[in-house]
Order: structure tokens, then C-alpha cells, then sequence
């Protein structure tokens, strides 16, 4: 078996019916489909039993939403896995025949997000190359993201310590510290709203505050490095910006002079 699929769901039996029907319209056939419910009291666990093409489910009270994907990631048995949470679905049926037909066998392959919400759709493209700068404020999306099972098997699962980056968390050690080999297909994979905690203003002083922990407990001899680089940077872009408006001003006063 090639993929694992793992959905986690609560009390969004809409949206999971949008995941579920991603999936199982797929022409790609060689996967395996998980599906973990959080003891929802909508009708999600009605949705799940209509559905035959489910290799697993459970339906029971978790711990949060690492929790309930940590309980698929122990239920998988595909070469790859793919995180797919409710209300996210794939792009369109062909998706993950392109994908595995391109695939270098890299223990990280991932490709671009389409962000929807009320105002707008944008696809979110991600870099081919992925540095531990880039991880200090950045990261790939779990939702386009396929990860060999034997790199959780090494990192180990999501930190459930952690409300909202352990999926950062996971790429970041896998391919700063690990050296996981990775490769970026520039597609689009899944199809996203921004409704998820991350990307909610209201938690942007929750998610520094998490990412400072972590990477102060991971990277602690970088830490002082990067920070003093910052600051210079922003020292720098200071004094550009103020000499390009003396500049400017200088500029003005001749014209106005002539």
C-alpha cells in the first residue's frame, strides 16, 4: 500500500463530506483511507458509516487535534502518509495520480494550497528549497504534504504539548535537524479555507510564543545568532530607507531650484 489518508473530524459533517468525496473520487486507487472523529454530535458519524471505501474509523472524545491525528498516524500502514483534516479536500480526482506518478521516492514531497474565504481564493506556493531560516517564520501546508511513514517512525508523532504548530514543529526537525531528503512538486494539491486555529489573528501571540519555545528548546546555539542577524538587517534596511529619503529630498530642492 502507497498512501495513507488520515481525516480528523469534529461536528463538521458538511465539510467532511466535501473531504470524503475528494478522496474517494480519486483515479489513484492505491491508498488506504482513515478517518478519526472526535465523538461528534452532528450527523458525521452517519456520513462516515454511508461511506464504504473508509478502511478505519473510530469515533470517541480526543485530546485536541494533534491528539486525533497521532491516533491515525498510529493506525497507518501506507508508505506515505497524508493529513487531509475535515473540510479540506483535494483539488480535483486526478490529483494524486499526478502526484505519485512524479514522486522520487524523497521522504518529504509537497506541493501548494489553495486558500479559500469569504473574499478570495489564492494558491499558497512553497519553496523549493527549505532552509531553517525559512522555518523561523514559515512552513509547508500537512494539507499538500506527503511523509514517509519511517520519518514519523524517527521525528515521532505530533508534539501534543503544543495547540497549534506541532505540524511545524515535525517538518522543521525532520528536514533542520533530520536531514530528511524533501522534494517540491509546484502544484496544487488540496484546497483549504482559513478558518483552521493557525490562521486566525486572534492566535498569532499563541503561535510566536509556541515557536519561540520550541525552537529554543531544539536550536538553542542558533538562537542568539539569528536574532543578532535580524537586528542587523533591520539596522540596515533603517539606514537604506533613511538615505534614500535624504536622497530624495535632496533631489526635490534641485528640481524645485531649476
Amino acid at each position: 500500500m502507497v498512501l495513507s489518508i488520515i481525516t480528523i473530524n469534529y461536528n463538521n459533517a458538511q465539510g467532511l463530506k466535501q473531504t470524503i468525496n475528494s478522496v474517494v473520487g480519486q483515479t489513484f486507487k492505491d491508498y488506504e483511507y482513515i478517518v478519526i472523529d472526535g465523538g461528534s454530535t452532528d450527523d458525521s458519524v452517519n456520513v462516515i458509516r454511508q461511506q464504504q471505501h473508509i478502511s478505519y474509523w473510530i469515533s470517541e472524545p480526543d485530546g485536541g487535534i494533534y491528539n486525533a491525528m497521532n491516533k491515525g498516524l498510529l493506525k497507518a500502514k501506507g508508505d506515505y502518509v497524508l493529513m487531509l483534516n475535515s473540510g479540506d479536500y483535494l483539488i480535483d480526482n486526478y490529483i494524486l495520480e499526478k502526484i505519485f506518478e512524479n514522486i522520487k521516492l524523497r521522504d518529504i514531497v509537497y506541493g501548494n494550497i489553495l486558500w479559500t474565504d469569504t473574499l478570495r481564493n489564492y494558491e499558497e506556493s512553497y519553496p523549493e528549497k527549505l532552509t531553517f531560516q525559512y522555518f523561523r517564520t514559515n512552513s509547508i501546508g500537512h494539507q499538500a504534504a506527503f511523509v514517509r511513514k519511517r520519518v514519523h517512525d524517527i521525528v515521532g508523532l505530533y508534539d501534543e504539548r503544543y495547540k497549534i504548530v506541532s505540524d511545524w514543529k515535525f517538518f522543521l526537525l525532520a528536514i533542520c535537524k533530520y536531514n530528511f531528503a524533501y522534494q517540491y512538486l509546484p502544484v496544487a494539491v488540496s484546497v483549504c479555507d482559513r478558518s483552521g486555529l493557525s490562521c486566525l489573528p486572534e492566535n498569532a501571540g499563541k503561535i510566536i510564543a509556541e515557536k519561540s519555545e520550541i525552537l529554543l528548546s531544539e536550536f538553542p546555539s542558533f538562537i542568539d545568532d539569528y536574532n543578532d542577524m535580524d537586528r542587523t538587517k533591520s539596522e540596515f534596511l533603517n539606514l537604506k530607507n533613511n538615505t534614500l529619503f535624504k536622497i530624495k529630498n535632496k533631489l526635490k530642492g534641485f528640481i524645485k531650484r531649476n
